[in-house]
């Protein structure tokens, strides 16, 4: 089973999920999690448990804070993840958002020291196996610098891309590399 991991403000039906879904069907789930970075990763941990309990394969693939969200995961389950444009250091990024707007359903909501401290407390220091990590980054991402993510993950298969957008621009090109990455 492949967990599809939104980024911030977003949700499993965001444009990018969306994409991903329609082409990996019945393999992919795309969970819309809490903005509470804590109740977001406990809501994907009993997920992997749940399938790693009938002897599934899990594989992850994180956008942004997901991908924050999914360097954590896989190093504490040993599973494959692929990155979309990390956000390596989430809870300095966050640090200057405040009152944050969710793309799908409009609702506000605050980013407050908590989520913060919690996002910090989950940091990943030293990855367990970065050959488990495809790392997708393009240049011109508005949001993040994509040299944070080659730094941390240099061993890592790291695709990068002039160009581009915080988005990632045209991601269903990787599809296919992304299924033989995780076979």
């Amino acid at each position: 089973m492949i967990i599809y991991i939104h980024g911030f403000a977003s949700s499993g039906l965001g444009d990018k999920a969306a994409l991903f879904k329609e082409y990996f069907d019945e393999e992919l789930i795309s969970p819309s999690l809490s903005y509470v970075p804590s109740l977001a990763i406990n809501t994907l941990e009993q997920l992997i448990e749940s399938y790693l309990s009938l002897e599934q394969e899990v594989y992850l693939v994180g956008s942004s804070l997901g991908g924050y969200y999914a360097i954590y995961l896989a190093n504490k389950y040993n599973l494959k993840a692929v990155l979309i444009n990390p956000a390596v250091h989430a809870y300095e990024t966050l640090d200057k958002i405040g009152t944050a707007t969710n793309y799908y359903d409009y609702s506000s909501f605050e980013v407050i020291k908590e989520h913060l401290t919690y996002l910090k407390s989950i940091e990943v220091k030293e990855i367990n196996e970065q050959s488990n990590f495809m790392v997708l980054l393009q240049e011109d991402d508005e949001v993040l610098d994509f040299n944070d993510a080659v730094e941390k993950l240099p061993d890592s298969e790291l695709i990068i891309e002039q160009g581009g957008s915080h988005s990632f621009d045209e991601v269903e090109r990787y599809f296919r590399k992304i299924t033989l990455f995780f076979r």
